[in-house]
């Protein structure tokens, strides 16, 4: 199949991308050095890949994503990085226990407690070093730790999300930074014990010499927003379209809102201007007026909720179609 054979709009997955970004992420934070984050891809078959480079632990941030790791026999060690109440999806976490390692993020008494009513084992103890989203305060770990031992759960140790840091423009101040909030997962990490210290993400993925893992995800297929940052990775992941109106100022694709993440901002065209999305179009200008019919390759600006806008992905080489994987993980 070619890529012409396809519907669209399509994801696509360029194969020999893919195998690059795996490869020197590898290399760099090699084995459980690395928590991969499959939130950012949300496929089961792509996480089979980097099982395959060493990483057999993994990050996820919802239940569902856990629970399918988990039947796909990819449960050596998975993380739940996001609080959680819920006693019904606690429960379908506990359950699976039998058959993987499964550990939750906590931040308060009552994600202790909600738990240890489930019937969970492990934790670790989720630490606000500045992003102002889920954590405790570094001076709370210890006590939150202690609580969590009194129910009868193992702390595994803390982790802590500097994701206020990502895409500054100033890299050396990018990294005094890093280390000012890796203080504070240090502090966190003498109070609560255990053996992990996690942190990181792709944009940070080099910065970090205090942690034991990183939690990088975009590295494998990467987007426009960590794009330009000078890392060493490659465009693996694009939104494919077909042109399906044209004149000598625009021309305008059957790729929208709907086909990818716009938090981030408009995706890019290689050669083109995008100026703007709707629900089901994309309106760029290239420097020659595009044939209808023509396909073209989206850069989302955001990999991760453009990955859980489609069921599936299409694993290329070039314009051949050599598989179909698809997005198992996708809902809550």
């Amino acid at each position: 199949m070619n890529i012409f054979d396809l519907s669209t709009p399509a994801l696509l997955i360029d194969a020999d991308a893919l195998d690059f970004n795996l490869a020197t992420m590898a290399a760099v934070h090699p084995g459980s050095r690395l928590r991969p984050h499959v939130k950012a891809h949300k496929c089961t078959s792509l996480a089979a890949a980097q099982y395959a480079y060493g990483h057999h632990s993994f990050t996820c941030a919802t239940p569902r994503e856990v629970l399918g790791m988990a039947a796909a026999g990819l449960g050596d060690d998975l993380l739940l990085a996001n609080e959680t109440l819920d006693p019904a999806r606690l429960s379908a976490l506990a359950a699976a226990q039998d058959n993987a390692l499964i550990t939750v993020a906590v931040d308060s008494n009552e994600t202790v407690d909600a738990a240890a009513a489930a019937g969970l084992k492990y934790v670790l103890v989720d630490v606000n070093v500045g992003l102002r989203r889920c954590g405790c305060l570094p001076g709370e770990a210890g006590h939150l730790a202690d609580h969590a031992r009194d129910r009868g759960l193992v702390v595994r140790g803390v982790m802590g999300y500097e994701g206020h840091l990502m895409a500054m423009a100033d890299r050396a101040a990018q990294r005094a930074s890093v280390a000012e909030a890796m203080e504070k997962l240090m502090v966190a990490s003498l109070l609560v014990g255990g053996d992990i210290i996690s942190a990181g993400g792709t944009d940070t993925y080099d910065l970090h010499d205090q942690v034991n893992e990183i939690q990088a995800g975009t590295y494998a297929l990467m987007d426009t927003y960590y794009g330009g940052r000078g890392h060493p990775f490659k465009q693996a992941c694009f939104v494919l379209a077909t042109v399906i109106s044209a004149n000598d100022e625009y021309a305008v694709g059957d790729a929208g809102t709907k086909t990818q993440g716009m938090d981030h901002g408009n995706p890019a065209i290689e050669g083109a201007v995008v100026r703007f999305l709707s629900d089901e179009h994309i309106t760029f200008a290239a420097p020659t007026r595009p044939a209808l019919g023509d396909r073209v390759k989206l850069i989302p600006a955001h990999i991760d909720p453009t990955m859980a806008m489609h069921e599936a992905a299409f694993l290329v080489r070039g314009d051949e179609v050599i598989d179909r994987w698809p997005i198992d993980l996708r809902g809550w």
